[in-house]
């Protein structure tokens, strides 16, 4: 095994130089969950795969099917099409499998006058920090698995188990990619989504329900606003009863999530109301997210959520007959955590030794990811890859690239460990 490790560990630093120019080319790629560019870095990953010595797997996916399904997990943007990906490094014999899950999607940019580069897709890399949209979320993390994957094939160690790379679209609005990923029959015995962590180990996280909010009013003349009713008004009693919800959901959290000072936030994302400035409101239209807490099942949150808008309501005479009312909409995450007993968490973490990493802590991600799903269809899924969440969907969006190099070290050790050798 050391013989190996040395291998497979010297193909991972020969190879560091490319890994950052392919994480630039991939950051240049504008791939908006949703656009057109997220089939085009498919494309590029499957062509990648294939001159690597894969077996690739990349089909369109069936997204009627999908979507008709009773356990889809929502989609918060239209597609005309989409595809998926898995890349497979067959094993010799009958051995234990590994799965790299990585998302090719990003979110939109925002204002770009908060940006430092001007090109949001640049790229650049300054001060050893790898700059764009999607560097740190989670481009770094998919390049820094690719990186480890083809290290492994080039040294030529012969894995006893199936190791795959699996790069999913719609991770964003949903999870579709992984979702039909699972449906395709894709599976293996565990699973490392390299989410930005810090490299530090993530074995579990929240959830997160999408909710759209409407409230009722009722319009006139603004001239004689007291004899209509402002539908943006009422959201202010609304608003404070969420925060008392959001509150109570965060009076008690498990261990692995007692680093955030809000562990299950409850917070609104949009708000719409009005169509003239002289005229009282009649609708407004709020949309947000509920976090749903370690291992509980979706409709108890949702049931929270929908009991505390009902009570504020009734509290109110215009809402008691006309009452707000709650659509669960877009993407729906339940929680996630690595399987009881599985020892994968340990495995990672020497491997991250091993491959030069620092210091590592242990804790549970305050957002919802695909881990909920590899975990559900039986894959043991941890989360441990390079950058620091906080940056995700952040202007100056960056990952440091010493991170990328440690993490594409790591998980090929990590494949070596797992998959076993013949």
């Amino acid at each position: 095994m050391a013989d190996w490790a040395a291998r497979v560990l010297d193909e991972v630093d020969a190879a560091a130089p490319a890994m950052v120019e392919r994480l630039a080319e991939l950051v240049r790629v504008p791939s908006i969950t949703g656009s057109d560019a997220e089939h085009e870095i498919q494309s590029m990953l499957a062509t990648e795969l294939g001159l690597g010595g894969l077996e690739v797997d990349h089909w369109r996916l069936p997204l009627d099917d999908l979507l008709a399904e009773d356990d889809f997990p929502g989609v918060e943007v239209d597609r005309k099409e989409a595809w998926g990906l898995v890349g497979r490094l067959p094993g010799r014999c009958d051995g234990p499998s590994l799965m790299f899950n990585g998302h090719v999607d990003v979110v939109p940019t925002g204002d770009l006058t908060t940006w430092t580069h001007p090109d949001p897709f640049s790229g650049l890399v300054v001060g050893g920090e790898l700059y764009g949209r999607g560097a740190c979320d989670m481009k770094a993390g998919l390049v820094a698995a690719l990186t480890a994957v083809l290290a492994v094939r080039r040294a030529g160690a012969p894995l006893r188990g199936d190791l795959l790379l699996a790069c999913v679209p719609g991770e964003e609005d949903g999870g579709l990619g992984t979702y039909a990923t699972l449906r395709r029959g894709w599976r293996a015995d565990c699973g490392v989504i390299p989410e930005p962590t810090g490299l530090d180990l993530v074995p579990a996280n929240a959830g997160a329900l999408t909710f759209r909010l409407t409230i009722p009013g009722r319009a006139t003349h603004a001239s004689r606003r007291t004899e209509g009713v402002s539908a943006l008004e009422k959201l202010v009693p609304v608003l404070a009863a969420l925060s008392r919800l959001e509150a109570a959901r965060n009076a008690e959290v498990d261990p692995l999530m007692s680093r955030w000072p809000v562990a299950y936030p409850l917070s609104i994302g949009r708000v719409e109301a009005g169509e003239w400035a002289s005229t009282v409101p009649d609708l407004l239209v709020a949309e947000g997210r509920l976090g749903v807490r370690l291992d509980e099942p979706v409709e108890q949150a949702r049931a929270a959520l929908e009991t505390a808008v009902a009570e504020v309501c009734a509290e109110d005479p215009w809402l008691a007959e006309h009452p707000a009312t709650v659509h669960w909409w877009g993407g729906q995450f339940a929680s996630g955590r690595l399987a009881a007993g599985s020892d994968l968490a340990d495995r990672m973490a020497r491997a991250h030794t091993t491959a030069g990493g620092g210091g590592q802590q242990t804790w549970g991600g305050p957002y919802g990811s695909d881990l909920r799903l590899l975990a559900g269809a039986g894959v043991s899924t941890l989360h441990y890859g390079p950058g620091d969440a906080a940056l995700a969907h952040a202007a100056d969006e960056r990952v440091p690239v010493a991170e990328v190099s440690t993490a594409a070290r790591a998980l090929a050790l990590l494949a070596l460990d797992v998959c076993g050798l013949a």
